[in-house]
């Protein structure tokens, strides 16, 4: 297979393309300015948020309004909005910085990202000018708060199967009816973006008002986590909207609800990255200062194995969320456009659909297990609520049922590939036979990695990943044609091989533009890529074969697993060295190394 040199300008064109190093951004290239955001959203949730958790776990929902406001304040919720609506109009990269840091306290983040990913950005994407001139300038600067009704009790992953109605009347209006459910913010929201069915057919969004006559709250629900935040159902009794409030077009509320959640993805695996860094400090000061047999617990093998491990995983979901928001400014900066033309800013986003999907399911899956073993390293400890362990692990597993639950993503991630391949947007397909001739050839040459370099073998085995990829997704569509879609177990074992390749590529190529510009860290660089990537090798293996066998049997199945094992030749490396170097680092800091 040969594969091109070009710069990465197209969603999922890193499958089938190199990446040079200095291409791509990391978190190492932020901006002065990125830093002193950061900066500042840290100390306001340190000592404005964390400061009054209890109180906010208590349901103070007036002191859920005052930190919205404060938010608004300083500019935090108008990050991707022009100016001319009253936000701040940064890059993707700012907000993605913004939802790390507010990550710290879950249950704010899922309140704070309830206006603002998933109220304010629908409005500024799709909303007409009247709209956005409405409703923008005072979201944004927290004088009201949004929400986002999609989700019905019938329809959660189903989200087009929605029964809440919307009957039109003679004056232009309309009239909605139904039940939402889960919606964050329900309980003390202003402005919500509702989902209905126009005559119980067409599927639409609109922009109603908690003031509107029959729109209510319904109880808050008793949840495991995010005690701090609002959920309630929303209840429409022939609530009347105005026929100006329709938001985007009749018929089109699909695109509205998928582009928001494609933002709402890409920013969660930022909120999951968050998450990790903050329970790896905790991990990280519990172990030094809880000794066991006389000494710290941060000194033995076990523990070190832990940390190290937390530290890779999360090394390598933050270089695919800042290589992710890199190609999504670069992709804005190349289409020319007006600051408040939303339309734009969806299509960038819309490109990297896949990328964020990933960002969902690796973030969301990696912070649980980072908050997994948070716990057992406090032990007894991690059990109760007088240690931050215990919240952190309850307020995180919802994040695999946002924004769409990872089984949905897993289904979205190789169908977006396919359909991208089919339609001619990407030379997948060509490049799949091709790999497939070659690898079927008795002369194919074995490929494998072991103990190089500087990332040398590393680099090498991305290849490899990518042609594992190509290879059990090229045989799935010979084997499944159009029906491809109902094989759920083989589209999810093609996801997980794409999500580990993109994961593995981001953060390897993050390390060598380390070493490449001298990093001082550049040695523990090269540790959390090569411990990822060895990792990840073993994965992809097992998923490729489980894939493989589920396609074929008998000569068949012998034929495709004698090529992959020409493709795949594993030589593990001495990860247990590099993880107690992660881990020894991790210790002496109190926290996460790379930040």
């Amino acid at each position: 297979m040969t594969i091109s040199t070009t710069t990465v300008a197209r969603g999922g064109a890193w499958l089938i393309e190199d990446t040079e190093p200095a291409s791509v951004f990391t978190p190492e290239k932020l901006t002065d300015e990125h830093r002193l955001m950061a900066q500042m959203t840290d100390e306001f949730i340190d000592n404005e948020v964390l400061a009054q958790l209890e109180e906010l776990e208590k349901k103070n929902w007036t002191l859920a309004r005052e930190l919205v406001k404060r938010c608004g304040e300083l500019g935090l919720l108008g990050v991707n909005v022009s100016e001319q609506y009253g936000g701040v109009n940064l890059d993707k990269v700012s907000s993605l910085i913004v939802s790390e840091r507010i990550a710290r306290s879950a249950s704010f983040a899922a309140t704070f990202g309830g206006c603002a990913n998933l109220c304010i950005l629908p409005i500024f994407l799709f909303g007409t000018e009247q709209q956005k001139q409405k409703y923008l300038p005072k979201l944004v600067t927290g004088e009201i708060v949004g929400a986002y009704a999609l989700s019905e009790s019938g329809s959660g992953s189903d989200a087009l199967g929605a029964k809440a109605r919307a009957t039109k009347q003679p004056d232009g209006s309309w009239v909605l009816n139904g039940e939402k459910m889960w919606i964050t913010n329900g309980g003390f929201a202003d402005v919500i973006v509702v989902f209905a069915k126009v005559d119980g057919e067409h599927f639409t969004a609109f922009i109603v008002e908690k003031s509107f006559p029959g729109v209510s709250a319904g109880k808050e629900e008793h949840k495991m986590g995010l005690h701090g935040s609002s959920t309630t159902p929303i209840l429409l009794q022939d609530v009347k909207v105005p026929a100006d409030n329709v938001l985007g077009e009749i018929g089109k509320g699909h695109k509205v609800a998928l582009n928001t959640l494609n933002f709402g993805r890409f920013k969660l695996g930022a909120m999951c990255a968050g998450g990790c860094k903050a329970a790896i400090g905790d991990s990280a000061k519990y172990a030094a200062q809880r000794k066991q047999f006389g000494q710290p617990i941060a000194t033995f093998g076990a523990i070190k194995h832990k940390l190290g491990e937390m530290t890779a995983r999360t090394y390598a979901i933050e270089s695919l969320m800042y290589r992710t928001g890199g190609l999504i400014d670069a992709t804005l900066a190349a289409t020319p456009h007006d600051a408040n033309d939303g339309a734009a800013v969806a299509k960038a986003v819309e490109e990297f659909v896949v990328e964020a999907s990933i960002a969902k399911v690796i973030g969301s899956e990696v912070l649980d297990y980072v908050l997994d073993e948070n716990v057992q390293i406090h032990g007894g400890n991690g059990f109760v609520k007088d240690y931050t362990a215990e919240r952190f692990y309850r307020d995180a597993r919802v994040n695999r049922i946002f924004e769409g639950t990872n089984e949905i993503n897993r289904m979205l991630i190789p169908g977006m590939l396919i359909r991208r391949a089919m339609k001619g947007d990407l030379p997948l397909i060509a490049a799949a036979k091709k790999l497939q001739d070659e690898l079927l050839s008795p002369s194919s040459a074995s490929t494998g990695f072991g103990d190089g370099g500087v990332l040398e073998e590393e680099t090498k085995a991305i290849a490899i990943f990518k042609k594992v990829a190509l290879m059990v997704l090229g045989t799935a569509m010979q084997t499944y044609g159009a029906k491809l879609t109902d094989e759920q177990e083989v589209l999810s074992y093609i996801a997980d091989i794409v999500t580990d390749a993109y994961a593995s590529e981001s953060a390897v190529l993050r390390a060598r533009d380390a070493a490449a510009r001298g990093n001082r860290q550049a040695a523990l660089h090269e540790d959390a890529a090569r411990v990822f990537v060895n990792d990840a090798a073993q994965r992809m293996e097992m998923a490729a074969r489980s894939a493989l066998a589920a396609m074929s049997e008998g000569d068949t199945l012998r034929t495709l697993l004698a090529a992959l094992r020409r493709l795949v030749k594993v030589t593990p490396v001495n990860t247990v060295a590099m993880r107690r170097r992660l881990a020894e680092a991790t210790t002496a800091k109190g926290g996460y190394i790379f930040s």
